[in-house]
């Protein structure tokens, strides 16, 4: 594992230091890491929504769409049931 060493005013090292201290965290290091881990996931939902904004429209969200969507889950129950 890399190491970084990264400057905080003093209020904000403060904040990290109550996040640990309320035990949410072990250390401030396992805090920044969530953090990154938080905004990665971020990222990549928000290149999914542009992608899928940019892409053509799908069939309407109507009563038989969602109809279709239960009869293939409930397929799909009865296959895996089979074995």
């Amino acid at each position: 594992m890399s190491t970084m060493n990264i400057s905080l005013p003093d209020a904000l090292k403060s904040f990290v230091d109550e996040q640990v201290d309320q035990g949410c965290y072990g250390t401030s290091s396992e805090y920044v890491r969530e953090l990154i881990r938080k905004d990665q996931d971020r990222l990549q939902l928000r290149a999914l929504l542009l992608a899928g904004a940019a892409s053509a429209p799908a069939a309407p969200a109507d009563p038989a769409y969602f109809e279709g969507l239960r009869d293939r889950v409930r397929k799909a129950a009865k296959d895996s049931a089979r074995g």
